[in-house]
Protein backbone atom coordinates (compact mmCIF):
# COMPACT_ATOMS: atom_id res chain seq x y z
CA UNK A 1 0.00 0.00 0.00
CA UNK A 2 1.22 3.76 -0.86
CA UNK A 3 1.90 6.18 1.74
CA UNK A 4 -0.15 9.42 0.89
CA UNK A 5 1.84 12.59 1.37
CA UNK A 6 0.40 15.19 3.35
CA UNK A 7 -0.90 18.20 2.29
CA UNK A 8 2.08 20.86 1.95
CA UNK A 9 1.78 23.51 4.23
CA UNK A 10 3.54 25.94 2.21
CA UNK A 11 2.01 28.44 0.08
CA UNK A 12 3.44 30.99 -2.82
CA UNK A 13 5.42 33.70 -1.64
CA UNK A 14 3.76 35.92 -3.45
CA UNK A 15 0.02 36.22 -4.79
CA UNK A 16 -0.52 38.45 -7.97
CA UNK A 17 -4.04 38.15 -7.96
CA UNK A 18 -4.72 41.06 -5.73
CA UNK A 19 -2.29 43.57 -8.04
CA UNK A 20 -4.72 42.17 -11.24
CA UNK A 21 -8.09 42.56 -9.81
CA UNK A 22 -7.37 45.97 -8.57
CA UNK A 23 -6.16 47.02 -12.09
CA UNK A 24 -9.83 46.25 -13.25
CA UNK A 25 -10.91 48.23 -10.50
CA UNK A 26 -8.65 50.88 -11.61
CA UNK A 27 -10.29 51.21 -15.22
CA UNK A 28 -13.99 50.96 -13.71
CA UNK A 29 -14.89 54.59 -14.47
CA UNK A 30 -16.90 56.55 -16.67
CA UNK A 31 -19.29 53.98 -17.10
CA UNK A 32 -23.22 54.76 -15.59
CA UNK A 33 -22.51 52.31 -12.84
CA UNK A 34 -19.61 54.43 -12.02
CA UNK A 35 -20.92 57.71 -12.61
CA UNK A 36 -19.03 60.42 -10.34
CA UNK A 37 -21.70 62.76 -10.58
CA UNK A 38 -23.64 60.86 -8.54
CA UNK A 39 -21.28 60.47 -6.33
CA UNK A 40 -20.24 63.85 -5.54
CA UNK A 41 -24.61 64.41 -4.80
CA UNK A 42 -23.76 62.22 -1.72
CA UNK A 43 -20.80 63.70 -0.63
CA UNK A 44 -22.36 67.12 -1.11
CA UNK A 45 -25.51 65.70 0.73
CA UNK A 46 -22.86 64.00 3.28
CA UNK A 47 -21.60 67.37 3.98
CA UNK A 48 -25.10 68.72 5.40
CA UNK A 49 -24.62 65.95 8.02
CA UNK A 50 -20.77 66.27 8.81
CA UNK A 51 -19.21 69.16 9.40
CA UNK A 52 -17.08 71.47 11.33
CA UNK A 53 -17.54 74.85 13.08
CA UNK A 54 -13.72 76.09 13.93
CA UNK A 55 -12.98 79.55 16.05
CA UNK A 56 -9.40 80.30 16.61
CA UNK A 57 -8.70 80.71 20.47
CA UNK A 58 -6.53 81.99 22.56
CA UNK A 59 -3.61 78.60 23.49
CA UNK A 60 -3.87 79.28 27.48
CA UNK A 61 -8.46 79.05 26.60
CA UNK A 62 -7.95 75.14 25.35
CA UNK A 63 -10.29 73.34 27.68
CA UNK A 64 -8.61 69.74 28.77
CA UNK A 65 -4.92 71.14 28.16
CA UNK A 66 -2.68 72.33 30.18
CA UNK A 67 0.28 74.43 29.73
CA UNK A 68 3.43 72.76 31.74
CA UNK A 69 4.68 75.12 34.37
CA UNK A 70 8.19 74.30 34.03
CA UNK A 71 8.82 73.95 30.26
CA UNK A 72 5.49 75.55 28.80
CA UNK A 73 5.13 72.52 27.02
CA UNK A 74 1.24 71.58 25.91
CA UNK A 75 0.03 68.80 27.03
CA UNK A 76 -3.17 66.83 27.29
CA UNK A 77 -4.78 66.06 30.93
CA UNK A 78 -5.18 62.74 30.10
CA UNK A 79 -1.09 61.64 28.97
CA UNK A 80 -2.44 60.85 25.87
CA UNK A 81 -3.29 62.12 22.74
CA UNK A 82 -0.19 64.11 22.03
CA UNK A 83 2.31 67.27 23.36
CA UNK A 84 4.04 70.38 21.67
CA UNK A 85 7.45 70.14 23.03
CA UNK A 86 10.51 72.39 21.61
CA UNK A 87 13.30 70.61 19.57
CA UNK A 88 16.88 71.70 19.24
CA UNK A 89 18.16 70.48 16.08
CA UNK A 90 21.81 69.64 15.09
CA UNK A 91 22.20 69.13 11.24
CA UNK A 92 25.58 69.74 10.33
CA UNK A 93 25.59 69.11 7.09
CA UNK A 94 22.53 70.89 6.31
CA UNK A 95 22.80 74.52 4.27
CA UNK A 96 21.34 75.78 8.03
CA UNK A 97 23.01 73.11 10.50
CA UNK A 98 21.32 74.30 13.54
CA UNK A 99 17.72 75.72 14.18
CA UNK A 100 14.86 75.05 17.20
CA UNK A 101 11.23 74.46 16.51
CA UNK A 102 8.25 73.28 18.07
CA UNK A 103 7.51 69.87 17.09
CA UNK A 104 4.26 67.67 18.03
CA UNK A 105 5.22 64.73 20.06
CA UNK A 106 2.52 61.67 19.19
CA UNK A 107 3.97 58.16 20.49
CA UNK A 108 0.84 56.49 19.97
CA UNK A 109 0.43 54.22 16.47
CA UNK A 110 -2.96 55.23 15.04
CA UNK A 111 -4.49 52.64 12.43
CA UNK A 112 -5.28 53.59 8.55
CA UNK A 113 -7.61 50.95 7.30
CA UNK A 114 -9.13 50.30 3.92
CA UNK A 115 -11.79 48.30 3.18
CA UNK A 116 -12.00 46.15 -0.32
CA UNK A 117 -14.93 43.82 -1.06
CA UNK A 118 -15.84 42.24 -4.52
CA UNK A 119 -19.18 44.32 -5.99
CA UNK A 120 -20.52 42.89 -9.11
CA UNK A 121 -16.58 41.47 -9.84
CA UNK A 122 -15.31 44.28 -9.15
CA UNK A 123 -13.08 45.12 -5.85
CA UNK A 124 -14.12 48.59 -4.25
CA UNK A 125 -12.81 50.53 -1.72
CA UNK A 126 -15.16 51.42 1.14
CA UNK A 127 -14.51 55.63 1.81
CA UNK A 128 -15.76 57.78 4.58
CA UNK A 129 -16.43 61.16 3.91
CA UNK A 130 -14.70 62.84 6.95
CA UNK A 131 -14.36 65.95 8.41
CA UNK A 132 -11.34 66.99 10.00
CA UNK A 133 -10.74 70.59 11.90
CA UNK A 134 -7.72 71.35 10.29
CA UNK A 135 -9.70 70.71 6.56
CA UNK A 136 -10.29 73.87 4.35
CA UNK A 137 -13.06 72.83 3.02
CA UNK A 138 -14.35 70.67 6.04
CA UNK A 139 -15.03 67.21 4.87
CA UNK A 140 -12.64 64.91 2.29
CA UNK A 141 -12.81 61.46 1.37
CA UNK A 142 -10.91 59.46 3.65
CA UNK A 143 -10.13 55.35 4.83
CA UNK A 144 -12.28 53.20 6.18
CA UNK A 145 -10.88 53.97 9.57
CA UNK A 146 -8.46 56.89 10.24
CA UNK A 147 -8.08 57.22 14.16
CA UNK A 148 -4.90 57.69 16.68
CA UNK A 149 -4.86 54.75 19.61
CA UNK A 150 -6.63 57.37 22.08
CA UNK A 151 -9.44 57.86 19.63
CA UNK A 152 -9.99 54.03 19.11
CA UNK A 153 -9.34 53.47 22.89
CA UNK A 154 -12.08 56.27 23.89
CA UNK A 155 -10.57 58.45 25.81
CA UNK A 156 -12.52 60.80 24.59
CA UNK A 157 -15.54 59.14 25.77
CA UNK A 158 -17.64 59.64 22.30
CA UNK A 159 -18.28 57.10 20.15
CA UNK A 160 -16.74 54.29 19.11
CA UNK A 161 -14.61 53.73 15.88
CA UNK A 162 -17.07 52.60 12.73
CA UNK A 163 -15.46 49.07 10.78
CA UNK A 164 -12.41 49.01 13.58
CA UNK A 165 -12.47 45.83 13.92
CA UNK A 166 -12.09 44.63 10.37
CA UNK A 167 -8.24 46.10 11.44
CA UNK A 168 -7.84 45.03 15.02
CA UNK A 169 -8.37 41.26 13.78
CA UNK A 170 -7.15 40.40 10.40
CA UNK A 171 -7.48 36.97 11.35
CA UNK A 172 -10.46 35.90 9.58
CA UNK A 173 -9.52 38.19 6.53
CA UNK A 174 -7.41 38.75 3.84
CA UNK A 175 -4.83 41.26 4.50
CA UNK A 176 -3.35 43.52 1.20
CA UNK A 177 -1.03 45.70 2.81
CA UNK A 178 0.17 45.58 5.97
CA UNK A 179 2.90 48.37 7.23
CA UNK A 180 3.72 51.26 9.47
CA UNK A 181 4.73 54.50 7.98
CA UNK A 182 5.74 57.95 9.00
CA UNK A 183 4.12 60.70 8.81
CA UNK A 184 5.63 64.52 8.25
CA UNK A 185 8.96 64.42 10.29
CA UNK A 186 9.39 68.30 10.13
CA UNK A 187 6.19 68.28 12.67
CA UNK A 188 5.63 65.49 14.23
CA UNK A 189 8.40 63.74 16.37
CA UNK A 190 8.77 59.91 15.37
CA UNK A 191 5.04 59.98 14.57
CA UNK A 192 3.76 56.44 13.20
CA UNK A 193 0.39 54.73 11.59
CA UNK A 194 -0.34 51.19 10.29
CA UNK A 195 -1.35 51.24 6.73
CA UNK A 196 -3.51 48.52 6.15
CA UNK A 197 -5.88 47.12 3.15
CA UNK A 198 -8.07 43.96 4.63
CA UNK A 199 -10.35 42.15 1.66
CA UNK A 200 -13.56 41.12 2.90
CA UNK A 201 -16.40 38.79 0.93
CA UNK A 202 -18.66 38.82 3.86
CA UNK A 203 -21.85 41.20 4.06
CA UNK A 204 -20.59 44.95 5.35
CA UNK A 205 -23.45 47.47 6.26
CA UNK A 206 -22.69 50.90 5.04
CA UNK A 207 -23.34 53.57 7.20
CA UNK A 208 -24.00 57.01 7.09
CA UNK A 209 -21.23 59.31 5.57
CA UNK A 210 -19.29 55.60 3.89
CA UNK A 211 -19.45 54.51 0.08
CA UNK A 212 -18.08 51.46 -1.68
CA UNK A 213 -15.97 53.30 -4.56
CA UNK A 214 -14.01 51.52 -7.53
CA UNK A 215 -10.31 52.55 -7.23
CA UNK A 216 -10.94 54.03 -10.73
CA UNK A 217 -13.17 56.46 -9.19
CA UNK A 218 -10.81 57.08 -6.36
CA UNK A 219 -8.36 58.16 -8.81
CA UNK A 220 -10.60 60.69 -10.92
CA UNK A 221 -11.16 62.29 -7.55
CA UNK A 222 -8.07 62.29 -6.54
CA UNK A 223 -7.13 65.17 -9.03
CA UNK A 224 -9.26 67.33 -7.51
CA UNK A 225 -8.87 70.18 -4.92
CA UNK A 226 -8.92 68.99 -1.62
CA UNK A 227 -10.87 66.20 -1.59
CA UNK A 228 -9.04 62.62 -1.05
CA UNK A 229 -7.00 63.35 2.06
CA UNK A 230 -3.85 62.86 3.02
CA UNK A 231 -4.33 59.05 5.18
CA UNK A 232 -6.66 58.09 2.24
CA UNK A 233 -3.28 58.78 -0.03
CA UNK A 234 -0.94 56.95 1.94
CA UNK A 235 -3.14 53.68 2.36
CA UNK A 236 -3.67 53.99 -1.29
CA UNK A 237 -0.03 54.22 -2.24
CA UNK A 238 0.55 50.74 -0.06
CA UNK A 239 -2.35 49.16 -2.48
CA UNK A 240 -1.19 45.90 -4.70
CA UNK A 241 -0.75 47.66 -7.85
CA UNK A 242 0.32 46.28 -11.79
CA UNK A 243 0.96 47.92 -14.91
CA UNK A 244 1.16 44.62 -17.43
CA UNK A 245 -2.57 43.67 -16.30
CA UNK A 246 -3.63 47.47 -17.92
CA UNK A 247 -4.70 48.68 -21.26
CA UNK A 248 -1.39 49.00 -23.20
CA UNK A 249 -2.57 52.04 -24.98
CA UNK A 250 -2.08 55.82 -24.84
CA UNK A 251 1.10 57.86 -25.51
CA UNK A 252 4.18 57.22 -25.36
CA UNK A 253 4.61 58.67 -21.50
CA UNK A 254 1.36 56.38 -20.34
CA UNK A 255 3.26 53.20 -21.84
CA UNK A 256 6.57 54.02 -19.84
CA UNK A 257 4.53 54.21 -16.76
CA UNK A 258 3.01 51.27 -17.06
CA UNK A 259 6.19 49.05 -17.89
CA UNK A 260 7.84 51.32 -14.72
CA UNK A 261 4.86 49.52 -13.14
CA UNK A 262 6.39 46.31 -13.84
CA UNK A 263 9.47 44.72 -12.66
CA UNK A 264 10.11 42.83 -16.19
CA UNK A 265 10.93 46.45 -17.87
CA UNK A 266 14.07 46.50 -16.25
CA UNK A 267 15.64 49.92 -13.98
CA UNK A 268 18.85 51.90 -14.32
CA UNK A 269 19.67 50.84 -10.84
CA UNK A 270 19.46 47.16 -9.65
CA UNK A 271 17.36 47.41 -5.89
CA UNK A 272 19.91 45.70 -4.73
CA UNK A 273 22.09 49.13 -5.60
CA UNK A 274 19.56 51.25 -4.50
CA UNK A 275 19.27 49.95 -0.89
CA UNK A 276 22.89 49.70 -0.22
CA UNK A 277 22.88 53.38 -1.21
CA UNK A 278 19.85 54.23 1.36
CA UNK A 279 21.61 52.25 4.04
CA UNK A 280 24.76 54.37 3.20
CA UNK A 281 22.96 57.89 3.07
CA UNK A 282 21.51 57.31 6.93
CA UNK A 283 24.90 55.97 7.73
CA UNK A 284 26.52 59.03 6.92
CA UNK A 285 23.97 61.50 8.03
CA UNK A 286 24.35 62.99 11.00
CA UNK A 287 20.92 63.91 12.45
CA UNK A 288 20.96 65.13 16.43
CA UNK A 289 17.63 66.21 18.07
CA UNK A 290 17.00 67.26 21.85
CA UNK A 291 13.96 68.04 23.39
CA UNK A 292 13.97 71.34 25.45
CA UNK A 293 11.00 73.43 26.67
CA UNK A 294 8.48 75.16 24.61
CA UNK A 295 9.05 78.46 26.73
CA UNK A 296 11.92 80.57 25.72
CA UNK A 297 12.75 78.54 22.52
CA UNK A 298 15.51 80.30 20.39
CA UNK A 299 13.99 81.85 17.41
CA UNK A 300 10.41 81.63 18.61
CA UNK A 301 8.07 84.15 20.15
CA UNK A 302 4.55 83.10 22.69
CA UNK A 303 1.76 85.69 22.54
CA UNK A 304 -1.57 84.57 24.02
CA UNK A 305 -2.75 83.42 20.48
CA UNK A 306 0.07 81.74 19.11
CA UNK A 307 3.63 80.56 19.04
CA UNK A 308 5.00 81.96 16.00
CA UNK A 309 8.36 82.38 14.53
CA UNK A 310 10.56 85.41 14.97
CA UNK A 311 10.90 86.16 11.42
CA UNK A 312 6.80 85.53 10.35
CA UNK A 313 8.05 81.76 8.63
CA UNK A 314 7.42 78.44 9.00
CA UNK A 315 4.11 77.61 11.00
CA UNK A 316 2.67 78.93 14.09
CA UNK A 317 1.40 76.70 16.96
CA UNK A 318 -2.21 78.02 17.01
CA UNK A 319 -5.39 76.77 19.36
CA UNK A 320 -8.97 76.07 18.25
CA UNK A 321 -12.16 75.46 19.42
CA UNK A 322 -14.44 72.75 17.11
CA UNK A 323 -17.95 71.96 17.06
CA UNK A 324 -18.52 69.14 14.71
CA UNK A 325 -21.19 67.07 13.22
CA UNK A 326 -20.68 63.39 12.10
CA UNK A 327 -17.83 62.92 14.16
CA UNK A 328 -17.34 60.51 17.31
CA UNK A 329 -17.10 64.06 19.89
CA UNK A 330 -19.27 66.97 18.82
CA UNK A 331 -17.09 69.35 20.17
CA UNK A 332 -13.68 69.95 21.74
CA UNK A 333 -10.33 72.12 21.98
CA UNK A 334 -7.04 71.59 20.57
CA UNK A 335 -3.53 73.18 19.65
CA UNK A 336 -2.65 72.70 15.88
CA UNK A 337 0.13 73.62 13.63
CA UNK A 338 -0.33 76.14 11.15
CA UNK A 339 2.15 76.60 7.95
CA UNK A 340 2.39 80.38 6.95
CA UNK A 341 2.25 79.33 2.74
CA UNK A 342 1.15 76.76 0.10
CA UNK A 343 3.91 74.09 -0.61
CA UNK A 344 5.52 72.54 -3.50
CA UNK A 345 5.95 69.06 -3.48
CA UNK A 346 7.21 67.41 -7.27
CA UNK A 347 8.40 64.36 -8.91
CA UNK A 348 10.39 64.94 -11.71
CA UNK A 349 9.92 62.22 -14.08
CA UNK A 350 11.75 60.90 -17.41
CA UNK A 351 11.67 58.18 -19.72
CA UNK A 352 14.95 55.82 -19.63
CA UNK A 353 15.38 53.33 -21.60
CA UNK A 354 11.58 53.77 -22.82
CA UNK A 355 11.00 53.17 -18.80
CA UNK A 356 9.48 56.14 -16.60
CA UNK A 357 11.94 56.65 -13.45
CA UNK A 358 11.14 58.74 -10.96
CA UNK A 359 13.89 61.37 -9.19
CA UNK A 360 13.95 60.67 -5.34
CA UNK A 361 16.07 62.58 -2.65
CA UNK A 362 17.27 61.01 0.37
CA UNK A 363 16.16 63.38 2.63
CA UNK A 364 16.89 64.03 6.54
CA UNK A 365 14.29 65.24 8.93
CA UNK A 366 14.55 65.91 12.62
CA UNK A 367 11.69 63.66 13.59
CA UNK A 368 12.38 60.82 11.46
CA UNK A 369 12.93 57.17 12.85
CA UNK A 370 15.92 56.31 10.90
CA UNK A 371 17.73 59.20 10.15
CA UNK A 372 16.51 59.54 5.82
CA UNK A 373 13.62 58.51 4.26
CA UNK A 374 12.88 59.14 0.34
CA UNK A 375 11.18 62.25 -0.44
CA UNK A 376 10.03 63.58 -3.57
CA UNK A 377 12.24 65.76 -5.93
CA UNK A 378 11.43 68.78 -4.72
CA UNK A 379 9.66 69.38 -1.27
CA UNK A 380 9.33 73.11 -0.03
CA UNK A 381 7.88 76.33 0.76
CA UNK A 382 8.99 78.79 -1.76
CA UNK A 383 8.00 81.77 0.15
CA UNK A 384 10.35 80.85 3.01
CA UNK A 385 13.54 80.29 1.11
CA UNK A 386 13.53 84.08 0.28
CA UNK A 387 14.37 84.60 3.59
CA UNK A 388 16.94 81.83 3.63
CA UNK A 389 20.61 81.37 2.49
CA UNK A 390 20.50 80.76 -1.40
CA UNK A 391 21.77 77.12 -0.56
CA UNK A 392 19.09 76.10 1.03
CA UNK A 393 16.96 76.71 -1.46
CA UNK A 394 15.92 73.13 -2.75
CA UNK A 395 17.37 71.72 -5.79
CA UNK A 396 15.18 71.28 -8.89
CA UNK A 397 12.40 73.79 -7.31
CA UNK A 398 12.58 76.27 -10.52
CA UNK A 399 12.93 73.26 -12.76
CA UNK A 400 9.91 72.52 -11.38
CA UNK A 401 8.07 75.62 -10.98
CA UNK A 402 9.00 77.32 -14.68
CA UNK A 403 8.07 73.52 -16.22
CA UNK A 404 5.83 73.87 -19.46
CA UNK A 405 2.26 73.18 -19.50
CA UNK A 406 3.01 70.03 -21.62
CA UNK A 407 5.36 68.55 -19.38
CA UNK A 408 2.92 68.90 -16.14
CA UNK A 409 1.54 65.21 -16.00
CA UNK A 410 -0.69 65.88 -12.97
CA UNK A 411 -1.30 69.10 -10.78
CA UNK A 412 -3.52 69.19 -7.88
CA UNK A 413 -3.52 71.09 -4.52
CA UNK A 414 -3.96 68.72 -1.98
CA UNK A 415 -4.59 68.89 2.09
CA UNK A 416 -2.03 67.70 4.44
CA UNK A 417 -3.36 65.92 7.62
CA UNK A 418 -6.32 67.54 8.81
CA UNK A 419 -6.43 66.58 12.50
CA UNK A 420 -3.17 68.56 13.93
CA UNK A 421 -2.31 70.38 10.53
CA UNK A 422 -4.56 73.57 9.92
CA UNK A 423 -5.34 74.62 6.30
CA UNK A 424 -1.87 72.95 5.46
CA UNK A 425 -2.11 72.54 1.38
CA UNK A 426 0.56 71.70 -0.64
CA UNK A 427 0.39 71.79 -4.58
CA UNK A 428 1.52 68.15 -6.03
CA UNK A 429 2.80 67.76 -9.45
CA UNK A 430 4.25 65.22 -11.87
CA UNK A 431 6.64 66.88 -14.21
CA UNK A 432 8.55 64.99 -17.26
CA UNK A 433 11.63 66.30 -18.05
CA UNK A 434 14.29 65.22 -20.35
CA UNK A 435 16.70 61.94 -18.88
CA UNK A 436 19.85 63.00 -17.61
CA UNK A 437 21.39 59.77 -15.90
CA UNK A 438 25.10 61.25 -15.98
CA UNK A 439 25.46 63.81 -13.14
CA UNK A 440 22.71 63.42 -10.21
CA UNK A 441 23.89 64.71 -7.00
CA UNK A 442 24.67 62.00 -4.39
CA UNK A 443 21.37 62.11 -2.37
CA UNK A 444 19.08 61.53 -5.31
CA UNK A 445 18.53 58.44 -7.71
CA UNK A 446 16.37 57.26 -10.28
CA UNK A 447 14.01 54.33 -9.59
CA UNK A 448 11.06 52.85 -11.07
CA UNK A 449 7.31 52.47 -9.90
CA UNK A 450 7.79 48.79 -9.40
CA UNK A 451 11.20 49.85 -7.29
CA UNK A 452 8.97 52.35 -5.23
CA UNK A 453 5.86 49.74 -4.62
CA UNK A 454 8.78 47.49 -3.37
CA UNK A 455 9.87 49.80 -1.08
CA UNK A 456 6.55 50.46 0.62
CA UNK A 457 6.02 47.47 1.38
CA UNK A 458 8.77 47.72 4.46
CA UNK A 459 8.95 50.34 6.96
CA UNK A 460 10.52 54.15 6.59
CA UNK A 461 11.38 54.19 3.35
CA UNK A 462 9.08 56.59 1.52
CA UNK A 463 8.09 59.79 3.48
CA UNK A 464 4.59 60.82 3.35
CA UNK A 465 4.69 63.51 0.90
CA UNK A 466 6.12 60.94 -1.63
CA UNK A 467 3.45 58.26 -1.15
CA UNK A 468 1.21 60.86 -2.09
CA UNK A 469 2.56 61.29 -5.06
CA UNK A 470 2.59 57.13 -5.63
CA UNK A 471 -0.68 57.33 -5.55
CA UNK A 472 -0.82 60.14 -7.97
CA UNK A 473 1.39 58.34 -10.20
CA UNK A 474 -0.76 54.84 -10.06
CA UNK A 475 -3.91 57.06 -10.63
CA UNK A 476 -2.08 57.73 -14.36
CA UNK A 477 -1.09 54.53 -14.95
CA UNK A 478 -4.71 53.80 -14.77
CA UNK A 479 -5.69 56.36 -17.21
CA UNK A 480 -8.07 55.98 -19.76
Amino acid sequence: MTDLAPPSPLRPSSDPAPAARLAVSAQARGTPATDLAGVHAWYRDAGRRAYTHVERVELDALTGWRRDPATGDIGHHSGRFFTIHGLDVHLPAAPIPRWHQPIIDQPEVGILGLLVKDIDGVPHLLMQAKVEPGNRNGLQFSPTVQATRSNYTRVHRGRPVPYLDYFRDTDRHRVLADVRQSEQGAWFHRKRNRNLVVEVNEDVEVLDGFRWLTLGQVHELLAEEDLVNMDARTVLSCLPFTGPALPADGDGFRLALLRSCSGDAGSLHPTSEILSWITRMRTMTDVHTRRVPLDGLPGWRRTPERITHQDGLYFDVIGVSVRAGGREVNEWTQPMIAPRATGVIAFLVSRIGGVLHVLVHARAEPGYHDVVELAPTVQGTPATYDALPAEARPRYLDTVLTARPGQIRFDAILSEEGGRFYHARNRYLIVETAPDTRAHPPDYRWLTVHQLAGLLRHSHYLNVQARSLVACLHSLAAAP
